[in-house]
């Protein structure tokens, strides 16, 4: 693909009535078309440096083919922490044939799982997920085999338990010598006009002009000698990659990547591995996957897509804009460690954009409005308990079938006699782990949700909730505040409808008091909480629960009505010891949120939760995991103030 392209640009390029200077130009511009066939965010993985310690390896992924219950024609995508690769569309058949490469690298704490999942391409905007499966690259590498081959069973989205076909894989740990020459060989054919595998001394001096360092280009008559090893006037494959290697620990040639223009720091050698090795991507000749995507559905979408991002209608990005300004939900998949779209209708993002984005919308709340959502969203609950609404069950189960695992609810579809019931489900016993359940100095994930935490509410408003009333007194109320929870830290989870929606006790300890906060029924969704004309979290109806613990202080835990939501039901009641990851209640039909106020300085948030956040980046967890660890020392707590001792005979 790569070498095609430039062979025969070079075939163009060699007439002599080129000017020299117009000559280097053109060897930049053929180079910096590595580039702009990447698309954007394409090579993010490898922009931060990385210690001896993090690096695992360079996969080099080969989608080859699979076998499919029908004829269609079938695009692939790979999807591997925050990055997507998708192949080329094959031809209408059951048994379509890629050959499709794409190198990854792996970290020993990084993103280990990929994803792969194959679409039909029948439609205009989006195409549809038929089966996917998901592949420890790094088990995968590490087993005993003598084969680089594999194949593996897609999985039906909708089930589990069904098999919609299978897909056959190449993958192995490129030999980091191997790079070195690949990425020789790619160098080489650039400026190889003549193709014959060979550098001549005027070729070799257009490569250097072209790397842009004035102190290499200054002696490229000195470097060319020193690369020709064997005296034949020529600079052969292994000994252009043997000088560009010892450079790059010595005095670089390179300054900066010739494909993407980063500075590429000498004396790195791993680094500067990394990072040729994954620019210049371009392989054995085999079709590579194209990047530059977040996730599988982007990958996927269809050419309407692409004209209503190309006129500004929609965008695919993570952080604020895309609660605010986009079309798409994105999260990062704590588990998979891997960016995913949130499911959410067209109409509704809509909607709620001209609601909550304008103050024109937000002025219709204020002209009653509100009262009408709340009339809607009550009235609807009251539906969503009739034996009529168990029909929309199927539908809801359809939508979201690759968001709602069947096989961890307690009950089968037919159990359910109304959607409510559904709703509120309950998962089978040891469906969730609960982290170091023996530890009550280990806070937990309260639901399974899409978490943001913060050190501090200032924080929070710096990277999230954008109302422009949002205080720790206005959403805990006065009744409950104290000075303790002001400068506190703060975990917002939030629940979209597809999810379980019954939330745990993320600590343990002793239920004070639960007070009831009236309010409205804004959505929760960040299209709102992202708005600065209205105030999600204050204003909705709530109620907030004390704990108190004897490793965090007291906690409070905020559980938030939001549209379409018609109660808050508690399973636990005041004066009840509880312990963490245990049910302590649940909310009826709509989406909704829980925050939980810990007092300032009792709690370390885990890294990752605080780094996704300051990306302004949901991370999607599940009832259970870990949250953070008590501040306070060991054996700190409950000692007696000696000062008040009072000595008796």
């Amino acid at each position: 693909m790569g070498h095609g392209s430039s062979k025969e640009d070079g075939s163009s390029c060699s007439s002599d009535e080129d000017a020299k200077p117009s000559r280097i130009s053109r060897v930049k511009q053929r180079l910096r078309r590595h580039r702009l066939r990447r698309r954007r965010g394409s090579d993010s993985s490898h922009k931060k440096l990385f210690a001896a310690e993090d690096f695992a390896g360079i996969a080099h992924l080969t989608l080859i083919n699979a076998e499919m219950k029908f004829k269609d024609k079938w695009l692939a995508c790979v999807s591997f922490g925050e990055q997507t690769f998708r192949t080329n569309v094959s031809n209408e058949t059951d048994k379509p044939v890629w050959n499709c490469e794409r190198k990854l690298l792996l970290e020993k704490t990084g993103p280990r799982v990929a994803r792969i999942s194959v679409f039909e391409t029948n439609r205009l905007s989006k195409n549809n997920l038929i089966g996917y499966c998901e592949i420890n690259l790094l088990d995968y590498l590490t087993q005993d085999s003598d084969s680089d081959f594999g194949t593996f069973d897609l999985i039906d989205p909708g089930s589990s338990d069904k098999v919609v076909g299978c897909v056959c894989i190449s993958c192995n740990v490129e030999d980091p010598i191997e790079t070195e020459k690949n990425f020789a060989r790619r160098i080489l054919s650039v400026v190889d006009y003549d193709e014959d595998g060979k550098l001549s001394l005027s070729e070799f001096s257009e490569l250097i002009n072209a790397f842009g360092n004035n102190l290499a280009a200054s002696k490229k008559e000195e470097l060319f000698k020193a690369a020709d090893k064997n005296g034949d006037g020529v600079v052969s494959l292994d000994e252009l990659a043997e000088l560009l290697a010892l450079q790059q620990e010595t005095e670089p040639i390179m300054n900066c990547c010739p494909v993407c223009g980063e500075v590429v720091e000498g004396g790195d050698q791993l680094n500067s591995l990394i990072h040729l090795s994954l620019c210049f991507d371009e392989g054995t000749g085999n079709q590579v996957m194209t990047g530059g995507f977040l996730t599988d559905k982007q990958a996927s979408y269809g050419w309407m897509f692409k004209l209503s991002e190309w006129a500004h209608f929609s965008s695919y990005s993570f952080g604020l804009n895309s609660g605010s300004s986009a079309s798409h939900i994105l999260v990062f998949d704590r588990k998979t460690k891997r960016l995913v779209e949130e499911l959410i209708n067209t109409k509704i993002v809509l909607s709620m954009r001209t609601i909550y984005q304008s103050k024109i919308g937000l002025g219709l709340m204020d002209k009653g409005a509100k009262e009408i959502l709340q009339s809607i969203s009550e009235r609807q609950g009251r539906q969503m308990n009739t034996a009529e609404s168990a029909k929309e069950i199927p539908k809801f189960v359809e939508f979201f079938k690759d968001q709602i695992n069947m096989a961890e609810v307690k009950y089968p579809l037919e159990h359910f006699k109304t959607f409510n019931e559904f709703f509120v489900r309950e998962l089978k016993p040891g469906a969730r782990t609960i982290a170091s359940i023996e530890r009550d100095d280990v806070a937990v994930c309260a639901a399974d949700c899409r978490l943001m935490a913060f050190k501090s509410v200032e924080d929070s408003l710096r990277f999230w909730v954008k109302g422009r009333k949002f205080s720790i007194q206005g959403l805990l109320g006065k009744e409950v505040c104290s000075n303790a929870f002001i400068d506190g830290s703060l975990v917002i989870f939030r629940l979209a409808p597809q999810d379980y929606h019954r939330f745990h006790l993320p600590v343990s300890g002793t239920i004070v008091k639960f007070v009831n906060i009236p309010g409205c029924l804004y959505t929760v969704n960040p299209i709102a909480v992202n708005s600065k004309y209205c105030n999600v979290f204050t204003e909705n109806k709530r109620v907030v629960t004390i704990i108190s613990t004897a490793k965090f202080g007291k906690v409070a835990f905020v559980a938030i009505g939001a549209t379409m939501v018609g109660s808050i039901t508690f399973v636990k009641k005041e004066g009840d010891f509880v312990k963490k990851g245990e049910e302590l209640g649940y909310f009826s039909f709509g989406g909704s949120t829980v925050i939980c106020v810990f007092e300032k300085g009792a709690i370390d948030i885990d890294d990752d939760l605080l780094a996704n956040s300051g990306r302004s980046l949901e991370t999607l967890v599940s009832v259970g995991m870990t949250l953070g660890v008590s501040k306070k020392k060991p054996g700190s707590e409950g000692l007696p103030n000696l000062e008040n001792c009072v000595l008796r005979n």
